[in-house]
């Protein structure tokens, strides 16, 4: 399915004007195929379950690193989706933020595709908050206000947040949100809440705002 979603957003890519440079050479969607499947040769057995590789680099020729150049940044973020989706789907755990770099190989023929995948932790474990917008907010040690006012680490406009509304904190196991004694209350997937251990693809909501958490 993740593949699936990564091969239909490529689509759009290329009916947004970059067709041209998928007619020849390396094909983006073979990135993505190599790239889940050095997660799933790359996973070892941890703590929590089993932990998939979450940075990657890809080597390629630099003739398909000049092809790539005007969609870089979009196929780095799709490929990074596409390594969160294969993660979930696979109930792989990551252990830091999932990050995908795109280098020249010297060596490399047109075609020629290689990618190293390895287990970094990060400095705070892995764990991010993904607004309406798509904007992802890492977790670390120090803990997320979120609330109306704007010392909030994510402040919201909605109308029935309450200032100081919830925390998202790190916890024994993980990252856990605490309700801050707000007026209308938060919930997760929809049961009110007060105190709850976060797991990856929870969906916190606070008034009509939903912000949702992933392990990685």
């Amino acid at each position: 399915m993740g593949l699936q979603r990564f091969e239909r957003r490529l689509e759009r890519l290329v009916e947004g004007g970059f067709g041209k440079a998928f007619r020849s050479g390396l094909q983006p969607v073979e990135i993505g195929r190599r790239l889940v499947r050095e997660m799933d040769i790359g996973r070892t057995l941890g703590v929590r379950g089993t932990v998939a590789p979450n940075v990657f680099t890809v080597h390629i020729a630099q003739a398909d690193v000049d092809r790539f150049e005007g969609f870089h940044d979009s196929l780095v973020s799709e490929l990074c989706e596409t390594a969160r989706d294969h993660a979930r789907e696979s109930k792989y755990h990551f252990v830091g933020p999932v990050e995908v770099t795109v280098s020249t190989d010297p060596h490399a023929r047109i075609g020629d595709l290689a990618i190293d995948a390895a287990i970094v932790a990060g400095p705070g474990g892995a764990g991010s908050l993904v607004l309406a917008d798509g904007r992802r907010v890492q977790l670390g040690d120090e803990p997320i206000r979120i609330g109306r006012l704007p010392d909030c680490s994510i402040p919201l406009s909605d109308s029935q947040a309450s200032r100081h509304h919830a925390e998202v904190r790190r916890g024994d196991h993980g990252f856990t949100v605490v309700d801050l004694d707000s007026l209308n209350g938060t919930s997760v997937n929809g049961v009110v809440i007060h105190e709850k251990d976060l797991e990856d693809g929870d969906v916190i909501t606070i008034g009509e705002t939903a912000i949702r958490y992933e392990e990685s």
